[in-house]
């Protein structure tokens, strides 16, 4: 079996990717295809075949795509980006004889922001910390002084699918010499961050809906699942997150609850439910339609998810997935990548290999 398979939007960290798919059990041969709307993105050097995408609306950029997977025979889309909208074009890319991994366009919407996941996670019986919505800066004064008395310090974060950018913890406190010594602390004030949304406000200015909670404690525990397109869970390996120390959990009451996220959502194929702990208990933070940045490191766990998943989308099984090793630790190192002397990549054209 000879399998293409094209990354979209490649980011760096889809880097790590690369090597489970190609090093993978069945010892299929993988072509890996990468496309990016910045030339110099440094992912495309780790493909085979690299190109530019446009930078343009989802109804230039489809017909870019499913012209891209024609000529390019791929067989498979690891979409890294339009999650929903790859979601909602499944059937046209099947008739060009390519497969989406996705979830469904419904799913991937909802967990897209975290205010919608939160809310149907509550309707799944998953534990969510308190939170609170807000789009200005009344919002906000009004939800810290509705929130103070938890006794935990609060933050702040866009209620979008941003990651891990744009979180603060809201801190009054001022800086003393002991802060200037440590690294860069995400904090704010909440003056300053209200200051910030007037602004914004008196300028006109659109302002995306942020989350209030509480800041909860550590550690972050992020859930790598492999599910069936059905959302049936096959197999998850936690990973505890301290510093850059990864620890690989033997966690069931965790997997449950990943377990109730996967199902009641409908996530398909590689997926990411983190959590944190409030009062004592687990409660979830976000929920992600795709793999991780780290599905890598719970790949030292002994399951190969990336290329299971594959196996699954074209095969319908996800072929022999071994239970896994729990208990490891493992450390994330800086990991440098020549790129000099790389072909640049270049737009497709009419009869590329």
């Amino acid at each position: 079996m000879d399998v293409r398979i094209w990354f979209n939007g490649i980011w760096p960290d889809r880097m790590h990717l690369i090597p489970l798919l190609r090093e993978n059990p069945d010892r299929a041969g993988v072509r890996i295809f990468g496309t990016h709307t910045n030339p110099a993105a440094p992912a495309l050097r780790a493909c085979d075949v690299a190109g530019i995408e446009p930078a343009a609306g989802d109804d230039e950029f489809f017909g870019f795509a499913i012209d891209f997977c024609r000529r390019y025979g791929i067989d498979v889309v690891m979409p890294s980006a339009r999650l929903a909208a790859f979601a909602e074009r499944a059937e046209a890319f099947a008739r060009t004889g390519t497969k989406v991994m996705c979830s469904p366009a419904g799913t991937a919407r909802v967990v897209a922001s975290k205010s919608r996941t939160y809310v149907a996670a509550a309707d799944a019986n998953v534990p969510v910390a308190p939170w609170r919505l807000i789009a200005n800066a009344d919002g906000l004064w009004n939800a810290v002084e509705e929130m103070s008395g938890t006794g935990h310090r609060l933050c702040v974060k866009p209620a979008g699918e941003y990651s891990a950018n744009g979180f603060r913890v809201l801190d009054d406190a001022p800086q003393e010499v002991s802060d200037l010594e440590l690294p860069p602390q995400p904090r704010v004030s909440v003056a300053e961050a209200a200051d910030a949304l007037r602004r914004a406000e008196n300028r006109g200015e659109p302002v995306r809906p942020f989350i209030v909670m509480p800041y909860l404690d550590p550690p972050e525990i992020s859930i790598d699942c492999l599910s069936d397109p059905a959302g049936t869970l096959l197999t998850a390996i936690p990973r505890a997150k301290e510093g850059k120390v990864r620890t690989l959990l033997d966690a069931p009451g965790l997997t449950t609850l990943a377990q109730r996220v996967v199902a009641h959502f409908g996530l398909a194929y590689l997926s990411n439910v983190q959590f944190r702990h409030w009062n004592g208990r687990p409660v979830l933070l976000e929920a992600n339609a795709r793999a991780s940045a780290g599905l890598y490191q719970t790949a030292l766990a002994g399951v190969n998810m990336a290329w299971a998943a594959v196996r699954m989308l074209l095969c319908g099984d996800p072929g022999n997935v071994p239970l896994p090793r729990y208990g490891g630790q493992l450390v994330v190192v800086h990991h440098a990548v020549p790129i000099s002397g790389l072909r640049q990549p270049v737009a497709p054209a009419a009869g590329d290999p």
